[in-house]
């Protein structure tokens, strides 16, 4: 964790060349803690939390996913926000060999059937209208 290894925990959430610096040894050491506890980020996440709908951003692996559909069953909903390659190079995003291709990055790309599909390309019409079906089968689901 930041805490463990004296990291600046704000800066490791933004786009910086400081979370870059230690984005392989996060990856590593989070790698640890999934093969000792495959549950140990999920538990993490919903610790206290008593909210009747949950935002669980970022999983990153089918064991993850898993995990959400042992522990709430029918409750899951699974959502993928994908965007074009050439959207994303235009958000600055670069491939990283061994960073980018790694089951942190791509765990997700095979084995889920996503509930919802998200598409942010910049259109920000098309995205507000996706969100609100989403947030309205949200609300009938309640």
């Amino acid at each position: 964790s930041p805490q463990e290894h004296g990291l600046d925990f704000e800066r490791l959430l933004d786009a910086s060349a400081y979370k870059e610096t230690f984005r392989q040894d996060m990856i590593r050491w989070g790698e640890e803690k999934r093969r000792a506890d495959p549950g140990f980020f999920c538990r993490a996440a919903v610790q206290g939390a008593l909210q009747p709908v949950w935002v669980v951003s970022d999983t990153r692996r089918l064991s993850d996913v898993e995990w959400f559909r042992d522990a709430y069953g029918d409750a899951v909903q699974t959502v993928r926000v994908v965007a074009a390659e050439e959207t994303r190079k235009r958000r600055n995003w670069v491939f990283v060999a061994g960073v980018d291709d790694a089951e942190s990055e791509c765990g997700l790309d095979e084995g889920v059937a996503f509930d919802w599909v998200i598409t942010n390309d910049g259109d920000e019409v098309a995205l507000g209208k996706q969100l609100e079906m989403l947030v309205q089968s949200l609300h009938r689901n309640l």
